[in-house]
């Protein structure tokens, strides 16, 4: 074993370092994103979400493996795609950590590095939403389904036949869609979003630094 394989006290493995600095850079757009580090682990969050019983990671604990530097645990963790987006941990977190938010850059860093729970498939539905929006420029449910199977699993669509039979023939849905008429501007446009570099939003102090410690009596 080498040493550079070895994993020596207080230095992240190079992968580690990848993936945390991929997910440090989504929370820097988040606005108060910086105050993951202020978590006091008290478990609020864990204990005011509905869906924490599901979970394999509570959000508490996704938190403390993150200090501890085990972000593929995390990312890995079905947990993060479970999560109902209630907001009730980030309203209730006593050190105004954003919670709901921190979950989504998790998200993110999931689908950008690849690293997925296969048992949660729910990338694969943002996946396919996403395709059906570039190539239409609106949603088509028949082919968001169609999508969703051809990425999970197409012999999971069979029982879903009968049902799309009625909806068919009672035009509910339809199995193609016209494309909009901007269709090229609305491409131009996603095409230029996805190489906006956003600037970090900084927490707006609730005082001012002036009027207090040293800088009050200098």
């Amino acid at each position: 074993m080498t040493v550079e394989s070895e994993i020596l006290p207080g230095v992240h493995p190079e992968k580690e370092v990848l993936l945390r600095n991929s997910f440090l850079y989504r929370t820097k757009v988040i606005p108060q994103g910086e105050r993951i580090k202020l978590c006091i682990q008290c478990g609020t969050c864990t204990g005011s979400c509905p869906l924490s019983y599901a979970m394999d990671i509570t959000p508490r604990k996704l938190i403390a493996l993150f200090r501890a530097g085990d972000m593929e645990s995390i990312l890995r963790s079905k947990s993060i795609w479970i999560c109902a987006s209630c907001y009730t941990c980030q309203t209730r977190c006593p050190s105004l950590i954003k919670v709901t938010d921190i979950l989504y850059a998790l998200k993110r860093t999931a689908m950008e590095k690849k690293l997925f729970n296969k048992n949660i498939p729910t990338y694969a539905l943002s996946y396919s939403f996403m395709k059906c929006i570039y190539k239409y420029g609106r949603l088509n449910e028949a082919q968001l389904i169609l999508r969703f199977y051809l990425r999970t699993g197409l012999w999971k669509i069979i029982n879903l036949i009968p049902l799309g039979i009625k909806l068919i023939t009672k035009r509910r849905i339809k199995l193609t869609s016209e494309k909009i008429k901007a269709i090229n501007d609305l491409r131009k446009i996603i095409k230029k979003a996805e190489t906006f570099e956003l600037p970090p939003e900084k927490e707006e102090l609730a005082y001012i630094p002036e009027a207090v410690g040293y800088k009050a009596v200098s």
